[in-house]
């Protein structure tokens, strides 16, 4: 054990050493603001051309399946759930979860409802302010939809190494003083780790979200991690392992209502009543037998 770690720290040190000539002239921490804008502005359009270009700016809807590991409140894995998963950006997004898909939640602007086996429900307020409030720190939205956005402040972060990667560090600041952290890599310019941290405004409580992709696929001309990992503070907070996903493919306007909820409910009681009028049938059936001579 400890000369494999010996020998993942000498590899580090190579490469570190191997990329030093490259960012020796462009440390963040000497260059001008300017400079550091228009680098950092130079990696992020680089890294969206890896990404798809316009066929990755270009996408306003998907539709996603896959497969999400459950963590608890200490961040251990409590299991696995099937899910789908409708977007239309910025903020309307429906997941189904179980293969029936009869646990539902919908999230459409300041609107919110869920679907379970006790029927259809509003979402609290803060589940709906959390939604919200994830939508501006999701890293897609903030490259397609909000770097033009009033009082960005670009940044060219430096370089390291993740996972034994050479990367590049773009910081931006949005104007609610979200800062948001890309590690770009070197050789493929796609993102392998975004880290958001922000401040609470009462407490001054610093919290880091941390985001990881990898088991990149190309997807109707979109390069897209099939692996999407979350921690917030150091805890697992989610894992995605996605099977396939589309893009573009005109989902109902019908899907991301509250009506449409109701109306699944509608179909799930009917079903579970049929269910029970069969059974009580059969029972009777089973009764008749018995009576006969």
């Amino acid at each position: 054990m400890r000369l494999k770690t010996l020998g993942v720290a000498v590899l580090a040190a190579v490469l570190g050493a191997g990329a030093a000539p490259r960012t020796a002239a462009q440390n963040p921490d000497t260059m001008m603001p300017e400079a550091s804008a228009a680098k950092a502005r130079e990696l992020l359009q680089q890294m969206t051309a890896a990404l798809g270009g316009p066929a990755y700016l270009g996408v306003r809807e998907s539709v996603c399946d896959g497969r999400l590991a459950q963590f608890d409140h200490n961040g251990e894995l409590t299991g696995y759930a099937t899910f789908k998963d409708y977007w239309r950006y910025p903020d309307k997004n429906r997941t189904e979860y179980t293969k029936k898909g009869n646990f539902v939640e919908l999230f459409a602007g300041d609107a919110g409802w869920s679907l379970d086996k006790g029927g259809v429900s509003e979402q609290p307020a803060t589940a709906v302010t959390d939604f919200q409030e994830q939508v501006k720190r999701d890293m897609d939205t903030l490259l397609r939809l909000r770097l033009k956005e009033e009082g960005m402040v670009f940044r060219y972060g430096g370089s390291d190494i993740v996972d034994l990667a050479e990367v590049d560090w773009v910081e931006i600041v949005d104007l609610e003083r979200r800062t948001f952290r890309i590690a770009i890599n070197r050789a493929t310019h796609l993102p392998m780790r975004s880290v958001v941290i922000t401040r609470n405004d009462m407490t001054r409580e610093r919290t880091e979200e941390l985001t990881t992709y990898s088991n990149f696929h190309v997807i109707d001309g979109v390069q897209s991690p099939k692996q999407v990992a979350r921690e917030r503070d150091g805890r697992r907070i989610y894992q995605a392992f996605y099977f396939d996903c589309s893009y573009n493919p005109k989902i109902a306007d019908e899907l991301f209502t509250r009506a449409s909820l109701d109306k699944q409910w509608a179909a799930m009681a009917k079903k579970k009543k049929g269910k029970h009028e069969s059974e009580k049938s059969w029972d009777k059936d089973k009764e008749k037998e018995k009576d006969k001579p």
